[in-house]
């Protein structure tokens, strides 16, 4: 891997799918996917694509952001709203609402499977002094 090349200007650097890919630890055709829905648009060099550092940011959100359980429509509304001329305000309220709804509904999960959990061992408790009762019968 030759790693991120130099350009003009001298501060920007580049990415090639199969970097990001490599970074990443995801397939070029994940990274095509997200193109097809908006969510990166990299520039090109004839055929071959090429990634600003802004996409390579972006794809570490796109990422982060499916981790904790995002839909990319909700990765793609957060990362539409950044604005520089506001500090990114907008963009962090809207992430920060979105991050509070998400965490609502893995503490009411986790509370499910808890209670589905208790149930079965219970369950698993009574067939057990079932099977040994009759075993000792």
């Amino acid at each position: 891997m030759s790693g991120p090349k130099e350009t003009e200007p001298a501060a920007e650097l580049t990415y090639t799918i199969s970097e990001l890919a490599t970074e990443f630890g995801i397939t070029a055709r994940a990274i095509r996917f997200y193109e097809d829905r908006n969510l990166l648009q990299p520039g090109r060099n004839g055929i071959n694509r090429v990634y600003a550092r802004r996409d390579r940011g972006r794809l570490k959100l796109i990422l982060r952001g499916k981790r904790v359980g995002f839909s990319l429509a909700d990765i793609g509304e957060m990362l539409d709203l950044y604005d520089p001329n506001d500090e990114g305000r907008e963009q962090l309220r809207l992430t920060l609402g979105k991050s509070r709804e998400r965490l609502a509904i893995l503490h009411q999960q986790r509370r499910d499977i808890d209670e589905v959990i208790a149930e079965l061992e219970n369950n698993c408790r009574q067939i057990s002094d079932q099977l040994e009762a009759r075993t000792n019968t």
